[in-house]
């Protein structure tokens, strides 16, 4: 395709940057202000509903319309934008693939008896007064061995989301206690994605990188685990009584065992040997299905005359399986791949909006008037964290939140003299961890579709997320661990 007048363009790690000469800052921001906009409309006024139940993604798609239209006016081809819009979608096609076998892994795992089986022994090794900050620790540990959040919630951390609530604790809760883990062990995992790209960009390598890492993100996970031993002190939980009903009820309705285990075990190892996601979650989806036919058939019964059916209805349609007690009701039921289709479009409405945006220029643009502003250290580490933060919310894709402002800030933190690592560390501190409080970004989006919490009531419990980019910024302004390559000039 020729390219289009005044733009340039060059590619790191699959990803395009476009610079448009013609457009300003001003027109840049159109699109952004106007999505903000109509997205809090939507949110604080209109209950998420103001055009219907797909609202939000009506709005990303408005968005998209709009940043289309400052397109044209700066001469933009529409070829140039569909081709931007298609590399997006590209870049999310495993993605939505991996929602989608998590849903059919949430079905199957419901009806093989795995996920009540979690339920039923967390119920009684995990008490109320450690679960929350227990939580942070296993999905940390289960993360770091994965080197993914995603993987660690879609498997331990469906389970802690039915203990807790079983337990009677506010999800949004046990969600952000999950979620803090499950990215701590993410950015300190040498397998995560994320931690190799960052290095990547800024131009160091990769164990530099987490060694120095690991200065702000232990603090900030060690406040973490604090805050949320407070919280479990003092929440109020059900009693012991109801404990014991809800552990007699599971027992009646499933045939409990520890052999159901060996499925969540064969997903999470394959992962640890590196097997793709999407073959590892296929494999917990087959052997859940194996699984069930063996202890659950009165179960697959109930629900069906056919166990094949069952199985099937279980991986791509709605599963309710009754109990007696309606705590349990609502706990056990899931949605299979059909269940996923809402996050799945809020995904690709927001690919749509953010490849638009970079097809226009107006990313590349945001973060250079950004770096423009970094007229002292502290500064230069400041727009970092708002370029990163911005990109997020703008692109909805947390490696463009890494790789855009790798590239811009790069040669900013060299003239200055500060290490590579400074850079990188920043990064993973304001790009990697705050994808998941951004509700239409990719992550934000799986988050909330797996663990069946939405955004904004996990947010303020998701504290190890929010509160890195605070540490990371608090570390510059007080030049703490800020590594030189020589004197810094100002």
């Amino acid at each position: 395709m020729k390219e289009d007048k005044n733009l340039s363009e060059f590619k790191i790690e699959d990803q395009n940057i476009v610079e448009n000469l013609e457009l300003n800052i001003w027109e840049a921001l159109i699109p952004v202000v106007l999505l903000m906009a109509m997205l809090a409309y939507n949110i604080f006024v209109a209950d998420g509903v103001a055009l219907g139940d797909y609202s939000n993604q009506y709005i990303l798609l408005i968005g998209g319309g709009i940043a289309a239209i400052v397109g044209f006016f700066n001469k933009v081809s529409l070829g140039r934008m569909i081709t931007e819009i298609w590399e997006n979608l590209r870049s999310v096609f495993i993605p939505i693939l991996i929602l989608l076998l998590v849903g059919a892994l949430a079905g199957t795992w419901l009806v093989s008896g795995v996920i009540p089986a979690m339920v039923y022994y967390g119920l009684q090794v995990l008490s109320p007064e450690i679960f929350l900050p227990a939580s942070v620790i296993i999905a940390a540990i289960i993360s770091i061995a994965t080197g993914s959040s995603w993987t660690t919630s879609a498997t331990v951390g469906i389970a802690l989301v039915g203990i807790g609530t079983a337990l009677g604790i506010n999800p949004g809760m046990i969600a952000g206690a999950v979620i803090s883990g499950a990215y701590f062990g993410d950015k300190m995992s040498p397998l995560s994605d994320t931690t190799n790209l960052a290095p990547a960009m800024a131009g160091t390598d990769l164990f530099t990188h987490i060694r120095y890492m690991a200065f702000t993100t232990v603090p900030t996970i060690i406040v973490t685990i604090i805050v949320f031993s407070i919280i479990s002190a003092t929440v109020d939980v059900t009693g012991d009584a109801d404990i014991s009903s809800l552990l007699a009820t599971i027992d009646t309705t499933f045939n409990i065992t520890p052999w159901l285990f060996i499925v969540p075990a064969i997903v999470i190892v394959l992962i640890i040997l590196k097997t793709k996601p999407l073959i590892a979650l296929s494999a917990g989806v087959i052997t859940a299905a194996i699984i069930a036919v063996i202890f659950q058939s009165d179960i697959l019964t109930q629900i069906s005359s056919s166990n094949t059916m069952t199985i099937l209805q279980s991986i791509f349609t709605d599963t309710a399986i009754e109990t007696s007690n309606e705590k349990l009701n609502d706990l056990f039921s899931a949605g299979g791949m059909q269940g996923m289709l809402w996050t799945i479009l809020l995904i690709i409405c927001a690919m749509v909006f953010g490849g638009i945006m970079d097809a226009i220029g107006a990313l590349a643009r945001i973060t250079r008037e950004l770096l423009k502003m970094a007229n002292t250290i502290f500064g230069l580490f400041a727009s970092t964290v708002v370029s990163c933060l911005g990109l997020n919310a703008i692109a909805s894709d947390q490696y463009l939140a890494i790789v855009i402002p790798g590239k811009m800030f790069k040669k900013a933190y060299e003239d200055r003299g500060l290490a590579p690592e400074n850079l990188s560390r920043t990064l993973e501190d304001s790009g990697t961890v705050t994808s998941v409080l951004i509700p239409w970004n990719t992550c934000g989006a799986y988050q909330s579709g797996v663990l069946g919490v939405g955004v904004a009531e996990y947010f303020f419990y998701a504290i190890f997320n929010w509160l890195s980019p605070f540490t990371t910024l608090l570390f510059a302004a007080f030049r703490i661990k800020i590594r030189q390559l020589a004197k810094a000039k100002n």
